[in-house]
């Protein structure tokens, strides 16, 4: 007699498709309340200096409460604008930011091509040296530079910006390294074969193929030098300091007291090309995070 093979026991801790769907909905769930969290902690300064830099100074000193139901005064920005020459400021810091950017990107890639495709003797040790100087904080660095470049006679110019461009970024060297070697190698070789040398290969072969890594690095490097502080109130004179020096050290009252509704303005002046960029730059600078960590 045929008996029909006995169904195979279930277990009790498997969890049915009810069960799997609201584990999903809990995940999302507490995707959601991340993601909200987030934008309110990065969102709330932008808010908070959107309404300062509209407020009135009566407005300002009544408290939070006063700027929800702030009356817009848009002269602010037209104050802040002709209270100091923002315009030279601003020339300043583009020069500035743009030339450190193309010097930067240019260097790193070429380091990281080096890395990533020419092998040689001590290469790997060589590039995990440049891996360790990310861990040394840009801040320890600082007065050391200062002293070589005022014993250089190069305080007061824009020549530390030069050279600090030239010599790259080691977290760029990373990703333009990360990148060119994830390109397969028969690239490469066809290039060899057609009587490419090295150099060749890397600027009509590599570079084209970098592009989205291209645009994050310029972006990136021109980030870092926008937003810096430090450095050119340490290197730079009133003249030729940049717009962030400016932000913080124009807009004073007789007292000396900054002024906040203008400092605000500013700043929003300040933060505007940087967050442009960003907005039509995203789209390479997303696919460059995706495909240069595809091959260590």
């Amino acid at each position: 007699m045929h008996h029909p093979p006995a169904a195979a026991p279930t277990s009790s801790s498997t969890p049915g498709p009810r069960a799997s769907r609201e584990r999903r909905h809990r995940q999302s769930a507490f995707v959601y309340i991340a993601v909200i969290c987030c934008v309110a902690v990065f969102g709330v300064p932008f808010l908070w200096i959107g309404l300062t830099a509209i407020a009135s100074p009566g407005q300002l000193a009544d408290g939070a409460g006063a700027l929800l139901h702030v009356r817009p005064q848009w002269h602010n920005f037209v104050e802040s604008v002709t209270r100091v020459d923002l315009g030279a400021y601003f020339g300043n810091s583009l020069f500035l930011a743009t030339m450190t950017a193309v010097l930067t990107t240019a260097s790193s890639a070429t380091v990281g091509f080096a890395f990533a495709r020419i092998r040689s003797r001590g290469s790997k040790t060589l590039f995990n040296i440049v891996l360790a100087t990310m861990m040394i904080p840009a801040i320890a660095t600082l007065i050391p530079a200062y002293i070589v470049f005022s014993r250089l006679g190069l305080v007061g110019t824009f020549w530390p910006w030069l050279l600090w461009g030239i010599g790259g970024s080691p977290y760029l060297i990373f990703l333009f390294r990360q990148f060119f070697a994830a390109i397969p190698l028969e690239m490469e070789d066809a290039a060899i074969i057609d009587g490419c040398g090295w150099l060749r290969t890397y600027i009509q072969i590599f570079l084209p193929l970098s592009r989205p890594i291209i645009m994050t690095s310029l972006l990136l490097s021109f980030t870092w030098a926008w937003g810096d502080y430090l450095a050119p109130s340490l290197l730079l004179n009133q003249d030729n300091t940049t717009l962030a020096v400016a932000v913080t050290a124009a807009y004073r009252d007789p007292h000396g007291d900054g002024i906040p509704t203008l400092q605000a303005a500013a700043s929003i002046l300040y933060i505007a090309p940087v967050l442009l960029i960003f907005l039509f730059a995203q789209r390479h600078f997303i696919s460059s995070a995706l495909g240069s960590g595809v091959k260590g």
